[in-house]
């Protein structure tokens, strides 16, 4: 288990940079369901009631070529903001979510895939080809996300088609949750692989939607 520095907090990242007057113009973070919790955690946790939050499906991670066009959509829908910011990165839409952004001119989260913004700058530069992350919610959603879709329910022999290359299972941890750590730990035991934890907590992620929380 590592349990390395922690990173910046939240109040670390948002009181060096300042924050936007309530009631200035308000503002939409169009999200991944897969970050709601943590990002909700960050608006309540620094009353940031001109941020509104509209989550889609985190099932679309599983067909990414569906991203962009539910992204574009929620965006044509929702206008009338000061500012929108797409907390989403490229998450396998191979560019095409970066030109719907562009071409309603929003900001969207500079990274390939959310492990990178969990774990801020650091993450680029590890060489971690036999590593599969878990992430908070992941680690609540194993079975719904994983273990279901990809049918090791049913045929567990799948495993070592899936996972044989696989040889760790790392938990990036945005809280310190001991149930959430045995739901992470199980799942690197139901893959047989190694597991490691890795604190990340949420300063990482409101670097990486700063745009939006910072106006």
């Amino acid at each position: 288990m590592n349990r390395a520095t922690p990173p910046p907090s939240i109040d670390d990242v948002l009181t060096t940079k300042g924050l936007p007057p309530t009631g200035e113009g308000r503002v939409l973070i169009l999200a991944c369901g897969a970050l709601a919790r943590e990002i909700r955690a960050l608006l309540d946790c620094c009353g940031l009631t001109h941020i509104d939050l509209q989550c889609l499906p985190a099932i679309l991670h599983n067909h990414p070529d569906r991203i962009a066009p539910a992204v574009e959509a929620a965006l044509v829908e929702r206008t009338g903001y000061a500012t929108r910011f797409v907390a989403y990165g490229d998450c396998g839409t191979g560019g095409a979510l970066a030109k719907v952004c562009a071409v309603h001119g929003v900001e969207m989260i500079d990274a390939p895939h959310c492990y990178a913004f969990y774990e801020g700058p650091s993450f680029a530069v590890r060489e971690e080809i036999d590593a599969f992350y878990l992430t908070d919610f992941l680690a609540r959603q194993f079975d719904a996300f994983v273990t279901r879709p990809l049918g090791l329910d049913r045929h567990p022999v799948l495993r070592d088609s899936y996972f044989g290359n696989y040889a760790r299972l790392v938990y990036l941890a945005q809280t310190d949750d001991p149930a959430l750590d045995a739901k992470a730990r199980a799942a690197a035991d139901t893959l047989g692989l190694a597991y490691e934890r890795r604190a990340t907590g949420l300063g990482p992620l409101a670097q990486a939607i700063g745009p939006a929380l910072h106006g």
